[in-house]
């Protein structure tokens, strides 16, 4: 009974004639290609925290450092990554924030 009016758990929302329609895809219709690591590709095992070229790309203007969703990268180089930024940083080869 509680199912028929959409009870406990579910918010009667009707969740599951949306995905009958749509079986996964987004609403839009088109499908986002996900993106591969740069670093897997290229078969880079070592960041080096020196070269700043590399590192830029993953820096916007704010100079946050970019998540895995955005920047494409597999979780262990996203870790390389992350420390690689933080290194440069404490030498100041790339700043902190931007003003």
């Amino acid at each position: 009974m509680s199912e028929e009016r959409g009870g406990r758990g579910r918010g009667g929302r009707g969740g599951d004639k949306d995905k009958a329609k749509g079986e996964g895809r987004p609403r839009g219709g088109f499908f986002r290609r996900r993106r591969v690591c740069k670093f897997c590709a290229e078969k880079i095992d070592y960041i080096n925290y020196k070269d700043v070229r590399i590192l830029a790309p993953f820096l916007p203007e704010r100079g946050k450092i970019q998540p895995r969703r955005i920047s494409g990268t597999c979780a262990l180089h996203q870790r390389k990554l992350q420390v690689a930024i933080k290194r440069a940083r404490q030498l100041a080869l790339i700043p902190y924030v931007t003003d």
